[in-house]
Parts: structure tokens; C-alpha cells; sequence
């Protein structure tokens, strides 16, 4: 694969990058790497001029706080990291508002725990969030919710949550900052004919095998979380990079062509998200829509209320509904972005009505078009 087939930051539409403890906490002070930080705010600065969104997930919140507290025994009980959490991540998210103001940015914070991504009411909220924050232009920083995750529950790295959340809002790259420039066959460190991997198409056995255990010295997650995320990333049609953040603006390296690995995003992400959409759940309802609907859809739109006829069924929102024509055949479904009640009420109506009907503004659209499967090749209907 030649260079020019690779992804290129310079060209990406939405970035979400991700930050371990390690770069930004300065162990000896227990405290930010200021000059480190405002380096990478002005890469995101940087990106943003080029009409690059940004969102950052970043570690460091315990790690900052452990000293202050006097916290620091090597390992920490739960509880312990949880108090740290809940100190530490008023320091971090600091840190990173006087960062990022300082190019007339506003920093805006999120903190996620697993059941956010997984549970879909709250992914569909989460995404909302997010969404709302870069359309508003802020630069979203997530971290993990320490201060409540349980060992069950937790993600345990940041590397996995990064990649759920690029997987949440459609991003198109992942950027892994880490301390070392990508992935070898083996350990550098101790192998003098380990080779740096520049692209990896696949994330096959061999390659995981590569991840090992997490070695003594790295970030918490380690090689084989960030195989772990690529492989999340890859699945929902994301490229992701692994590159060396500890020098001054490592995001502007790798957009000026740094050493790193891309991993590819599968071939047949999209599809296979699509496939669990249109296979793997039962609608819990139906919106029977307009021939101008159909047209749209078969174009590519997502399905707005005002071509919405009649809505059945009861159903949540983030509940899986089918999409019928006028002539009663199925032909699509998706996730909806409204409650069936609320869905009744807006079904026939513009999306900048939406607000008074129902006293608060929601999604413009009933089914969004990355939540919308067609069930066979629809043929624009003649107006």
C-alpha cells in the first residue's frame, strides 16, 4: 500500500484523540504538563482551521490528584481511586479549559462510564451531547466517570472508551497518543529485529499476538487495549493511528506525516452495523410514510417527520421501528429518535416544529440516516 492510500489527518472531517496519564501528568510535580497541553491545544486549534472537529479523551484525573491527597501507595483501593477521581478531575478539567482558551476555544467536559455506550437510550443521549458541542464549537474532553465506575463495570482504559466513542459519533479517525510510535512484530525495547508496522489492513491473530501483556513502564492499557480499540474503531468504519505523543505538537507531526501504524477500518463496516440493524431486532413499532419519503430515503436522507403519515406501536426511544409505504410493504427500519408518543405528535410536521409541539427541541429527524437500513433496493417513487 503506497503512502497516498493512507489516511491522512489533514484531511479528516471528525477527529476524536486520545491522551494517557503519562503525557499529560508531570510525575515529579503532580501536576500538568502546561507547555505539553498548550502544544496540543494549538494542534487542535490548528486542525479545526482546516474544518477538522475534535473531541479528546483524557486520562490523568486520579494521577493529578494522588499527592494532593496523599494517595501514594503504588496501588490504590476502589475507593480511594474514586475520591481521586473526584479531586483530580476539577485539576484536569482545568488544565485543559486554560489550554484550549488560549486560541479562543471552549472546552467543554463529559465523563462516560461503560453503560453510557452500551445501553442505547444513553448512547443516543451521549451522542446528542457530543454532537450538539461540536455543532456549538467546542472541543469536547471525555474522560471516564472514576468517581462512580465499579471494578465490573469500568472500562479500565481509555484506549477502548476512545475508540467507543469515536464508534458513537461516526468519526472517521482515531488518534492513540502514546509512548511509542506504533506497532512492532515485538517489543523494540528488548528486540533489536523487532519492525515498526506503518499499516495494518487487518486485525488478524497474528497481529493481536503481537499485543502481549501490558510491559512495566507503559501506560496503564498498554499495547494490547490499543489492539483492542483498534479493532472496536476498525468495526464501525473508523481509521485509526498509534503515534508518539510525548514531544511538543504531536498531532501537527503526525498531520505533516510522523511515524505511526494506521489501522484500516473494515471494508464492510457500515454494512455490518446495518446487517445488525435490519436482522438482529424485533420493531417495536412502524411509521407508515409519504411517497416523497420514499424518495428521499432511496437518495440517501434520513427520515423526517413531515413525511411521516401515521405511527403505531409503543416504543422508547433508540427502539427499533419498521418503515412502511403507502401500499403497507416494509421497507426499511431503524432506530428512533423519538418515543411513540412524541413521534405521533410530530409525524406531518416541518422539523422546525418540533420545539413547540412538544416544549423542547429534539433530533430534526424520526430515524437518522446512520440509524436507517433499507430492506431492499427502493426505486424513487415518480412524483
Amino acid at each position: 500500500m503506497t503512502d497516498t492510500a493512507l489516511p491522512q489527518l489533514r484531511t479528516a472531517r471528525r477527529v476524536v484523540v486520545k491522551i494517557g496519564s503519562a503525557l499529560i501528568v508531570d510525575p515529579a510535580q503532580a501536576a500538568p504538563r502546561q507547555p505539553w497541553l498548550d502544544s496540543v491545544a494549538q494542534d487542535i486549534a490548528a486542525l479545526r482551521a482546516q474544518g477538522t472537529e475534535v473531541v479528546v479523551v483524557s486520562s490523568g484525573a486520579i494521577a493529578l490528584a494522588r499527592h494532593q491527597l496523599g494517595l501514594t501507595r503504588p496501588v490504590l483501593r476502589l475507593e480511594e481511586k474514586q475520591a481521586a477521581a473526584s479531586v483530580g478531575q476539577i485539576r484536569l478539567a482545568q488544565a485543559w479549559t486554560d489550554a484550549l482558551s488560549r486560541f479562543d476555544i471552549t472546552a467543554a467536559q463529559l465523563l462516560l462510564t461503560p453503560d453510557d455506550t452500551e445501553n442505547r437510550n444513553r448512547y443516543l443521549n451521549a451522542r446528542a451531547s457530543l454532537n450538539t458541542l461540536l455543532a456549538l464549537g467546542c472541543v469536547p474532553i471525555i474522560n471516564e466517570n472514576d468517581a462512580i465506575a465499579t471494578t465490573e463495570i469500568r472500562f479500565g482504559d481509555n484506549d477502548r472508551l476512545a475508540a467507543r466513542v469515536a464508534e458513537m459519533i461516526n468519526a472517521d479517525q482515531l488518534v492513540l497518543l502514546s509512548d511509542i510510535d506504533g506497532l512492532y512484530t515485538a517489543d523494540p525495547r528488548n528486540n533489536p529485529d523487532a519492525r515498526h508496522l506503518p499499516v495494518v489492513a487487518e486485525l488478524t491473530d497474528s497481529i493481536e499476538a503481537m499485543g502481549g501483556a501490558p510491559p512495566p513502564g507503559y501506560s496503564s492499557g498498554g499495547m494490547r487495549t490499543k489492539l483492542m480499540a483498534a479493532r472496536i474503531a476498525a468495526q464501525s468504519g473508523c481509521a485509526m493511528a498509534i503515534t508518539q505523543g510525548q514531544p511538543l505538537h504531536p498531532l501537527a507531526r503526525l498531520r505533516d506525516g510522523g511515524r505511526c501504524t494506521w489501522f484500516l477500518p473494515a471494508s464492510d463496516a457500515r454494512s455490518a452495523r446495518k446487517s445488525w440493524i435490519a436482522g438482529s431486532l424485533t420493531p417495536a413499532g412502524q411509521a407508515v410514510i409519504d411517497d416523497g419519503a420514499v424518495r428521499a430515503l432511496a437518495m440517501g436522507s434520513s427520515l423526517l417527520p413531515a413525511g411521516v403519515t401515521d405511527v403505531t406501536g409503543d416504543f422508547d426511544r433508540g427502539d427499533l421501528i419498521a418503515v412502511i409505504d403507502r401500499q403497507g410493504n416494509r421497507i426499511a427500519c431503524g432506530l428512533a429518535a423519538y418515543a411513540a408518543d412524541d413521534a405521533r405528535r410530530i409525524a406531518g410536521h416541518q422539523s422546525d416544529e418540533i420545539e413547540g409541539l412538544l416544549g423542547w427541541q429534539g433530533a430534526d429527524e424520526l430515524i437518522h440516516r446512520d440509524d436507517l437500513v433499507l430492506l431492499a433496493r427502493v426505486e424513487p417513487v415518480t412524483p
